[in-house]
C-alpha cells in the first residue's frame, strides 16, 4: 500500500511574482487584479492593450503576461510573436470560450505561450470568482516555465498535408489494443504531445493522454494533433474502445479511465471531484491503467507544473508497467516529472526527443516477454 501524498508548496519560488494583466476591457482588468492578487505573492499591473503593455514593459520587466488576444491597435498574436522574437517572458494566454477563441489559443500555444485558461463572453466576474483558484495556478505555472526565443514566422501560410493514400488505409484497418499508452501533461504539453504524436507510426498500440486544458480547448487540440501525426487522435468519447493506432485525449473537465470489458479495453469519463486540483486527472487515468492493464502499459509523464500523475504513475510501476518521465532539459516546467521521480514510480528519465522511441521499445519487449 503506498504511503499518503505529501501536499507540498506549488512553487518554490520566494520572490514576489510580477504579473501584466493585458486586457482590453476594464472589467476584466478590475476583476483579474481582483482575483490574482489574493495570493500575496503576485504583483499585478494591468495595460488596455499591447502598445500601453510595451510601454509598462520597458519601465518593469513582468515575470509573466496574462494576455486577451483579442483587443485594439494590436491583437494578442502579434504581440505574443513580438515577445518571443525580442525578449521571451511567459504568457498564459486567457482566450474566449468559442471555437474561434480555441483555434487562436491553439495557435498561441504553438508560438510559445505557456498555457491558455478559459473566459466566457458574459458572466466574467462569476466565472473570475469560481475560477480564481485555478488561474492563481496558472501564473504560478508560468512562473516556472522555461521559455526560449523564437524567430518570426515566415509570411507564407503554412498548411498541414493531406493524409496520404496508404496512411487512409491504415487508418480504417484499426483494431482493439492489446498494449496501453498513458500519457499526462500540463504545462508546456501541447507541443510535447506535437513533437511526441508526431514521432510514432500509424500502428502504435492504442494512446490515452490526459492534458491540463479547459472543457473548449481539448476537441481542437486533438484536432490539429490529427493534422501532423500518423496515429489517429481524437476527443475520448464514454465507451470509446482503446485501438491501435489511435490516441484518445481526454475532454476538458472530464477524468478519464480505462477499463477492461469483454476482454478488449474501454474508457469511461465522469465528472468525480478534482483530484490534485484537477480534472482530467493524470492521476485518475495512470491509476485506472495500473489497475485495468498493468504489465500490459507504458505510462509517461510529461511537462508541468505540480504532482498530478506522481501516485498514478507510481501504482503504474508496481504493477509491472514500464514508466518514463521527461527529464529537466526539454520539460518547460520540471514539475510533474520531478514529482513522479521523487514518488519512485519511474524507470527511464528521458529527454523528449528520445521518448517515442522508448515507448516503441519498451511495447515490444513487453510484447516478447
Amino acid at each position: 500500500m503506498s504511503p499518503p501524498k505529501k501536499s507540498g508548496k506549488n512553487s518554490s519560488r520566494s520572490a514576489p511574482i510580477r504579473v501584466l494583466v493585458v486586457d482590453d476591457s476594464a472589467v476584466v482588468r478590475q476583476m483579474m487584479t481582483s482575483t490574482l492578487t489574493r495570493d500575496p505573492k503576485l504583483r499585478v499591473t494591468v495595460a488596455a492593450d499591447p502598445i500601453i503593455a510595451m510601454e509598462k514593459m520597458k519601465r518593469a520587466r513582468p515575470d509573466v503576461i496574462l494576455l486577451d488576444l483579442t483587443m485594439p491597435r494590436m491583437d494578442g498574436l502579434t504581440f505574443l510573436r513580438k515577445i518571443m522574437a525580442e525578449d521571451p517572458i511567459p504568457v498564459v494566454v486567457c482566450s474566449a470560450l468559442t471555437v474561434e477563441g480555441s483555434d487562436t489559443a491553439l495557435q498561441a500555444l504553438s508560438e510559445g505561450a505557456v498555457e491558455v485558461v478559459g473566459k466566457p463572453r458574459v458572466g466574467v466576474a462569476d466565472f473570475l470568482r469560481e475560477s480564481a483558484d485555478d488561474f492563481i495556478q496558472s501564473i504560478h505555472s508560468a512562473a516556472e516555465a522555461k521559455v526560449r526565443r523564437r524567430m518570426p514566422l515566415p509570411k507564407e501560410e503554412v498548411t498541414s498535408p493531406p493524409l496520404s493514400p496508404l496512411l487512409v488505409a491504415a487508418r480504417t484497418k484499426r483494431i482493439a489494443s492489446e498494449k496501453v499508452i498513458a500519457v499526462g501533461a500540463s504545462t508546456g504539453g501541447t507541443e510535447a504531445l506535437r513533437l511526441l504524436l508526431n514521432a510514432l507510426p500509424a500502428d502504435t498500440p492504442g494512446i490515452l493522454i490526459v492534458q491540463h486544458m479547459p472543457e473548449s480547448f481539448t476537441g481542437p487540440l486533438a484536432r490539429h494533433l490529427d493534422t501532423i501525426s500518423a496515429v489517429e487522435v481524437r476527443e475520448a468519447r464514454d465507451g470509446d474502445t482503446v485501438m491501435q493506432g489511435t490516441a484518445l485525449i481526454a475532454p476538458g473537465d472530464r477524468h478519464m479511465l480505462l477499463k477492461k470489458t469483454a476482454g478488449k479495453y474501454c474508457v469511461v469519463l465522469n465528472q468525480e471531484e478534482r483530484v490534485c486540483r484537477h480534472r482530467p486527472s493524470v492521476d485518475v487515468l495512470f491509476s485506472s491503467v495500473a489497475e485495468a492493464a498493468g504489465e500490459n502499459a507504458v505510462g509517461v509523464i510529461l511537462t508541468g507544473m505540480g504532482e498530478d500523475g506522481a501516485e498514478g504513475l507510481w501504482e503504474m510501476n508496481a504493477s509491472g508497467a514500464a514508466t518514463i518521465a521527461q527529464n529537466a532539459e526539454t520539460s518547460v516546467v520540471f514539475g510533474m516529472p520531478k514529482q513522479a521521480i521523487a514518488r519512485g514510480g519511474v524507470e527511464e528519465i528521458l529527454p523528449l526527443q528520445q521518448i517515442p522511441a522508448a515507448i516503441l521499445a519498451a511495447v515490444d519487449k513487453k510484447s516478447r516477454d
